[in-house]
């Protein structure tokens, strides 16, 4: 009886370290996806949809359609070899990011029945995660630091999903994807979807940081540049004339 009862004892422990998602891993999430992306030069606008369909090894399964489009006030898109052909260059504080995702309907009904949460999250790309491991990719996800600006976490609803979401003005100058995951009653990551390919190149965005300077505050130090030297021009050469009218004299 006591071994019958310490196996039971240590068998929930167990249980609970993998209710409370212990050891989840990012590798363990299958997808299948579907992806158009439209990126139009001189409009302030990119976007992207995607059907995805993702599965647990722990049997537990999810597919989602994820759509994102990007508004700004900007008309430059900036094409970067690294990345997307037609990268969209948006302003922290200022630009804002439309994001939808929706239950895959291809699936059978109650697939989806374990999942609770939908959090949706800005992500870096690897091309601004190289030389940083404060924002260093870890298969296990309580160790990942790929996903750190959150956008908005919503109860699990299978369609008519979206959220306008301002860009903050900490997030630094980086390029990014979006990430949606999908958690269970136990804020368990059980599945997701993103924006962008496994290999996370294409259809990205770069942020810009806000620096503290603005348009008006160059142009008034340019102006004040360039008054300070027309005054010490000025200067000279009224000296040099008073000094030319005392020699005649």
């Amino acid at each position: 009886m006591e071994f019958r009862a310490g196996c039971v004892v240590r068998y929930l422990i167990v249980s609970s370290f993998v209710a409370s998602g212990y050891g989840v891993t990012f590798s363990s999430l299958h997808k299948t996806v579907v992806l158009s992306a439209s990126s139009p030069k001189g409009h302030g606008s990119l976007s992207l949809s995607l059907s995805l369909s993702l599965s647990l090894s722990l049997s537990l399964s999810l597919s989602l359609s994820l759509s994102l489009s990007l508004t700004h006030t900007h008309t430059h898109l900036l094409g970067v070899s690294a990345c997307s052909p037609n990268l969209a260059v948006l302003t922290a504080g200022e630009d804002e990011l439309t994001i939808t995702w929706a239950f895959n309907e291809t699936f059978p009904a109650g697939i989806d029945s374990s999942y609770k949460t939908i959090k949706v999250k800005l992500c870096y790309a690897p091309v601004s995660q190289k030389n940083r491991p404060w924002r260093k990719t870890v298969d296990e996800l309580n160790k990942d630091k790929t996903c750190q600006h959150k956008i908005v976490e919503r109860p699990y609803t299978p369609s008519n999903n979206s959220f306008t979401w301002r860009i903050e003005r900490d997030v630094p100058s980086a390029s990014f994807f979006v990430r949606a995951y999908a958690l269970d009653s136990q804020q368990v990551q059980v599945a997701y979807g993103q924006n962008t390919d496994a290999t996370k190149v294409t259809d990205l965005f770069h942020v810009e940081a806000i620096t503290g300077r603005h348009v008006s505050i160059d142009v008034a130090s340019i102006c004040f540049s360039a008054f300070s030297i027309v005054s010490l021009v000025g200067f000279f050469y009224m000296e040099k004339r008073k000094a030319k009218v005392v020699q005649d004299k």
